[in-house]
């Protein structure tokens, strides 16, 4: 299979050449990176730690719910559509572990065929089974693992495929950005007995085999169970019909994938068992000064050393950036007195200007904060120092402090 299949040679292999070879694409040391992790052991914290410390990242597809409602073909499908925009996907499918020999009961060749027959030889999809050799939740305890591997080697979505999930096997919430729970007309006993598990983390709801009748009762039922209504969050879990026999309707569930993931980067949540922020952290705390040049001494002397100092013309200030950890101080002095720095200095005197926080997507925050009615300072996302985009919150929102929004 040109490598789509997965090579499973023990041979070593330096830490430094494996990562040379997943950056420039090559499938087969995908391949083995993944039977490393697998394996554990030294070798495979120490792949993993070169895979976090690539800062790649994709897009993670979580695809779940009770055993035949179609998810394989359902993964099938999306794959299809994705590589044929031309991503690299990687698909992650845990199969029930066999009494025999603790492996997979179901192989990647049976359960993607599809997938398989149209990616010959191309290396834009790779597919990875995993047995899940009795762990609870779905999901099998290196496929955390797996999926930093296939981010290392440029994958940009992954879609990840339980087992067949019961109430309380809801694991795959904490590994994926979007998890995606597929139901099929006839099974309204089911989805009781879902009803205080996984039902309660979907992010999608698909109503699989929509081609059959009773589809319409199943999403009747969903929004009845679930009040779909919403809650605190910013997103409110949608239905989407499907029939992944024929394709139809998994093109939208993609773009509904790509909207909730969107919506989601702008809200805490846990991932490989660490708290996420979409992004949110303190970029820099803004002083206000007469001078720079006066200023600086006292930073210099607590040991900070300016990184970088600028002038922006069309904000009429002088910067100088101070690392501080993760932080930083930014230094401003105004170029004119009738500059925003200028009649603060001249009304308050020298200070805190502002708070600067990160944000990963801040064209998505700027419309979002506008959409709450949230009052801005600024009428459109700008570039500012060092090149960074940014927008301030006025202090009336804030609580008295003005706030500017930073992204790359």
């Amino acid at each position: 299979m040109h490598g789509i299949i997965s090579d499973v040679s023990t041979e070593r292999i330096g830490i430094a050449q494996m990562m040379e070879r997943l950056r420039g694409g090559e499938v087969r040391a995908l391949a083995r990176a993944v039977s490393i992790v697998e394996d554990g052991g030294a070798a495979a914290v120490e792949l993993l730690v070169a895979c976090r410390a690539s800062g790649a990242g994709a897009l993670r597809v979580g695809v779940t719910g009770p055993p035949g409602a179609g998810k394989s073909t359902l993964v099938d499908q999306m794959a299809r559509l994705l590589t044929a925009e031309g991503q690299k996907v990687g698909v992650v499918a845990i199969d029930p572990s066999s009494p025999y020999t603790g492996g997979a009961l179901l192989g990647d060749r049976i359960r993607m065929q599809g997938a398989l027959r149209t990616s010959e030889g191309d290396a834009g999809l790779f597919i990875r089974s995993m047995a899940s050799r009795g762990a609870m939740g779905g999901l099998t305890r290196a496929a955390a693992d797996v999926c930093t591997v296939m981010e290392a080697a440029g994958r940009q979505t992954i879609l990840i495929e339980t087992v067949g999930v019961g109430q309380d096997e809801v694991d795959v919430i904490g590994l994926a950005d979007v998890t995606v729970l597929v139901l099929v007309p006839g099974m309204g006993d089911e989805v009781q007995s879902l009803k205080a598990g996984v039902m309660e983390v979907a992010d999608i709801f698909v109503v699989n085999k929509a081609d059959r009748g009773g589809a319409e009762l199943v999403e009747q039922e969903i929004v009845a169970m679930q009040g779909l209504g919403g809650g605190g969050s910013g997103w409110t879990a949608p239905v989407v019909r499907t029939a992944a026999s024929t394709g139809d309707g998994v093109g939208e569930l993609i773009e509904t994938v790509r909207r909730c993931a969107e919506v989601k980067k702008l809200e805490p949540r846990v991932r490989d068992g660490r708290v996420q922020t979409g992004g949110l952290r303190l970029d820099h705390l803004g002083v206000a000064v007469k001078s720079i040049a006066a200023a600086r001494g006292f930073y210099e002397a607590l040991g900070m050393v300016v990184s970088h100092e600028e002038t922006v013309e069309h904000e009429q200030v002088k910067t100088a950036m101070l690392p501080l950890g993760e932080s930083r101080i930014e230094l401003l002095e105004a170029t004119q007195e009738d500059s925003t720095i200028g009649r603060f200095l001249a009304k308050r005197g020298e200070g805190l200007h502002h708070v600067a926080v990160h944000v990963d997507r801040v064209d998505a925050m700027f419309a979002r904060l506008i959409a709450q009615g949230v009052r801005l300072t600024s009428d459109a996302v700008r570039v500012g120092a060092g090149g960074h985009r940014y927008f301030f919150v006025h202090p009336a929102s804030t609580g008295g402090v003005l706030l500017e929004i930073v992204g790359e």
